[in-house]
C-alpha cells in the first residue's frame, strides 16, 4: 500500500490523543490537521498495520454508507483499535457486527421499537425517572455528581424500562464499563460477559413462559417461534441492546451537560428560552461527540472515498469527531451555538449501522436539561472547568464525574 500524505502528522494513531488545548470537546489538533490537509490518508495503528483514516464529514458519510466497507470484525485484516480490542472479537457476532443481508434482516426485527415515533411513547416514563432522580438530588445537600447520581441510573433504568428487565444498577456499572474499555483484559471481559449472559438467559426464560409487550418478548414469540432466530441469537441481540444502549446515553447526558457548563453563554440562552433545547440537541451532540475511537471497517470490494482508491482487503478507520468539526460544512465549528440550524452531525454514525437507540438518548438529554434548568436554576459546576475528569481510555468519550452545586 502506498503511503498517503500526512502520516507523519499522526505518527501512531491513538484515540486517546490529547484534545485541542482550547477545549476538551474539540478533536485532537493533529487529526484536524489531517482532515484539512489530507482527509483520506494512511496512518499506522498500534500493531504496525496501516489503515485509511477518513476525517472529513462528507467522506465519513460516504464511507459509512458504502456496503463495500464491512463492519464484520472476524474478517482478516480488520483493524483493531488497541491490543485490548482483540478480546472484543466475537465468534458469533450480533447484527452490530454483521453486513447485509443478515444485518438488514436482524436489525429489521428490532428497528420498529426504536424509531423516532416508537421512542416518543417512552417520553412520559423517562420524565418520571428524571423527576425522581432530581428529587433525590434536591433531598441531599450539595454538591452532587451528575454522572453517578443522574446520568448512570437514568440510562440504566430507561434501558430496563424499554426491555422490561429487572433494574440492577450495579450490574450495568460493572458490565457496561468493562465492555467499553479496550484495555480491560480477557479475564475481566470474560467475567462481565458471563455475568451479563446469565442475567439475559434468566430474563428470556421468564419471558418465554410469560411474554409481555416488549422487544425481547416479541423476538421470542415471533422470531424464535417461527425459526427465524435461535435463542442464542436473541441472547446476542439483547447483549447489544443493553450495552450499546447504556454507555451512549450516560455520556450523551453527562458530556452534553459538561459542554453547556463550558459554554455559559449557551447555558444562559437555554435558561432564558427553554424552547431551544429540543432544536439544539443536534448541535449539542455535534459539539460533544462521544464516539471518539473511530469506526473500523475492512474493504470487501474496491471502492473510492474522497478521491482515494481503497482496494479489497485494506483497512479503514472512520473518525467522527473531526467530521463534526469540519469547517467545510459548519460555520465556526469550534463554537457551540444552540441556535445553529444547519447541523447534520454524524454523532450517532451514518448509514446501515447508525445508532439504533439515538432517539431514546435524545429524549433523555432533553428531559434532563429541561428539568435541571427548571428545577435548579442556579445549578453550576462545583469545581473549576479544568478539573473535570475527562476519560479518554474508554470507547465512549465522556466525563467520569460531573460535580455540581446549587
Amino acid at each position: 500500500m502506498s503511503e498517503g500524505r500526512g502520516t507523519d502528522v499522526t505518527d501512531i494513531y491513538d484515540y486517546r490523543a490529547e484534545r485541542d488545548g482550547k477545549s476538551p470537546f474539540h478533536p485532537p489538533v493533529r487529526y484536524q490537521t489531517l482532515r484539512d490537509e489530507s482527509p483520506v490518508s494512511q496512518v499506522t495503528m498500534w500493531d504496525g498495520s496501516k489503515v485509511w483514516f477518513i476525517t472529513r464529514r462528507n467522506d465519513v458519510r460516504a464511507a459509512l454508507a458504502d456496503e463495500r466497507l464491512s463492519a464484520d470484525n472476524r474478517r482478516p485484516g480488520f483493524p483493531l483499535l488497541s491490543a485490548g480490542s482483540e478480546t472484543l472479537t466475537e465468534d458469533n457476532p450480533t447484527f452490530a457486527r454483521m453486513d447485509p443481508p443478515e444485518h438488514t434482516r436482524q436489525r429489521a426485527m428490532v428497528n420498529a421499537d426504536f424509531t423516532q415515533r416508537s421512542s416518543a411513547r417512552w417520553r412520559p416514563r423517562i420524565q418520571q425517572i428524571v423527576d425522581r432522580l432530581v428529587d433525590d438530588l434536591l433531598a441531599k445537600s450539595p454538591p452532587a455528581d451528575l454522572v453517578a447520581e443522574l446520568a448512570e441510573p437514568l440510562a440504566a433504568q430507561v434501558m430496563c424500562l424499554i426491555l422490561d428487565i429487572p433494574y440492577e444498577k450495579d450490574l450495568f456499572l460493572r458490565v457496561a464499563s468493562t465492555f467499553a474499555d479496550h484495555y480491560v483484559g480477557q479475564d475481566k471481559l470474560d467475567g462481565a460477559s458471563d455475568e451479563l449472559t446469565d442475567v439475559i438467559v434468566e430474563v428470556l426464560e421468564a419471558k418465554a413462559a410469560n411474554p409481555g409487550d416488549d422487544v425481547l418478548s416479541r423476538l421470542i414469540t415471533e422470531q424464535e417461534a417461527n425459526g427465524a432466530l435461535t435463542r442464542a441469537d436473541i441472547i446476542g441481540m439483547a447483549r447489544v441492546l443493553i450495552v450499546a444502549g447504556y454507555e451512549p446515553a450516560v455520556h450523551g447526558v453527562s458530556l452534553g451537560l459538561a459542554a453547556l457548563f463550558f459554554n455559559p453563554d449557551q447555558l444562559a440562552l437555554l435558561r432564558e428560552d427553554p424552547s431551544l433545547i429540543a432544536g439544539g440537541l443536534g448541535e449539542l451532540l455535534r459539539y460533544s461527540t462521544n464516539f471518539h475511537t473511530g469506526l473500523p471497517r475492512i474493504a470487501v470490494g474496491d471502492t473510492r472515498i474522497g478521491g482515494q482508491e481503497i482496494k479489497t482487503g485494506e483497512a479503514v478507520l472512520v473518525y467522527l469527531p473531526t467530521a463534526n468539526f469540519d469547517p467545510q460544512w459548519y460555520d465556526d465549528p469550534d463554537s457551540l451555538d444552540m441556535r445553529r440550524t444547519h447541523a447534520g452531525n454524524v454523532s450517532f454514525g451514518h448509514g446501515l449501522h447508525r445508532c439504533l437507540g439515538q432517539h431514546v438518548v435524545k429524549i433523555q438529554m432533553e428531559a434532563v436539561i429541561e428539568t435541571l434548568l427548571r428545577r435548579i436554576p442556579d445549578l453550576r459546576l462545583a469545581v473549576p472547568l479544568d478539573q473535570l475528569p475527562f476519560q479518554r481510555e474508554a470507547a465512549v468519550y465522556g466525563v467520569s464525574k460531573l460535580p455540581v452545586t446549587w
